[in-house]
């Protein structure tokens, strides 16, 4: 050989750890909602919110258990815009009634108005949304159309002119929530169909496709369940906003009867008397207020918990 030839130097490989290609066997496996629960769990603001809603629902479901009063029997007029006593934390109304016991009973009227009104939205919004942009062509132009209608219909005047078309006997929750629901579902409908054609573009959707499988039951089992993310977090918002709607269309005298546990009701009776006894008013208004703030709040970090560009930006 000849001497010019170019040496090779090879870096020492004694006591040396070469992990490049070395499988982590001990992490543990990842995805979407694990990631979501990993930055949830470090973030106070969400155990608070969370903590707010597991509260209500008790409450709804059992508001006996905080209260023995009833909220409509042992009224009394003597007893009209009455201070705090003891058994009642929060005074009485202008009926004498006890304004504890009716904030506590009104949850309950709210929260299940506020969950059917998101159901019906959301289920209207995935199926119109999910049609439109799976199937495309023609059926994506009509629901489309239909979408764009809706959407630029304010859902709570539609609300109101539906509970005013309603007669006084079938005013019930039902009717509120489809009153409700059925004119707030074009924003849902929106991001359904935005996410469904990202979806459908992978390539597990070609390989169902070609493996047999129909086309709506490749939108069902493999489309649906990776695009409801974001749905979620819009129906966790949008049951906020259906209290707020159930609350104002109760104010104004065209949601549930007066006889009916609302916290719509219970402001509108007591803003006659806002100027001598204030409380009535504001009790009501404080739980409204931290109800919709914990279901908007909850819904905000599950946004930014399943968007893996915001927690990057953390």
């Amino acid at each position: 050989m000849s001497s010019n030839a170019p040496t090779h130097y090879v870096a020492p490989t004694k006591n040396a750890q070469i992990a490049v290609d070395a499988i982590r066997i001990s992490e543990k496996p990842s995805n979407l909602w694990l990631d979501a629960w990993r930055d949830l769990r470090r973030r106070p603001l969400f155990w608070v919110s969370s903590a707010f809603v597991l509260l209500l629902v008790v409450i709804a479901a059992a508001p006996g258990l905080f209260t023995s009063v009833a909220p409509n029997s042992g009224c009394e007029l003597g007893l009209s815009n009455a201070a705090a006593t003891a058994g009642h934390p929060l005074g009485f109304n202008r009926q004498g009634c006890d304004v504890w016991s009716r904030v506590l009973w009104g949850t309950r009227t709210s929260l299940l108005v506020g969950l059917l009104a998101t159901i019906i939205g959301t289920l209207i919004g995935v199926i119109m949304g999910a049609l439109a942009a799976f199937y495309g062509g023609f059926l994506d132009s009509l629901l489309s159309r239909v979408g764009d209608i809706f959407f630029t219909i304010p859902y709570i005047i539609a609300a109101i002119v539906v509970m005013t078309v309603v007669g006084a006997d079938f005013r019930n929750e039902l009717t509120l929530a489809f009153a409700i629901g059925g004119f707030s579902w074009a924003s849902t409908a929106r991001i359904v169909r935005a996410e469904v054609l990202r979806v459908k573009q992978n390539d597990y959707v070609m390989a169902s496709i070609a493996l047999g499988l129909s086309r709506f039951k490749t939108l069902i089992l493999h489309v649906l369940p990776n695009a409801l993310a974001p749905v979620i977090v819009v129906a966790t918002i949008s049951l906020g906003s259906a209290i707020v709607a159930e609350a104002t269309l109760s104010f104004l005298g065209v949601g549930l009867g007066s006889s009916t546990m609302s916290w719509g009701n219970d402001i509108s009776q007591a803003q006659q008397t806002l100027r001598n006894a204030p409380m009535p008013l504001i009790y009501p208004s404080i739980a409204l207020t931290v109800t919709v703030l914990a279901f908007i709040t909850l819904g905000e970090l599950l946004r930014d918990a399943l968007d893996p560009k915001a927690r990057a930006q953390r």
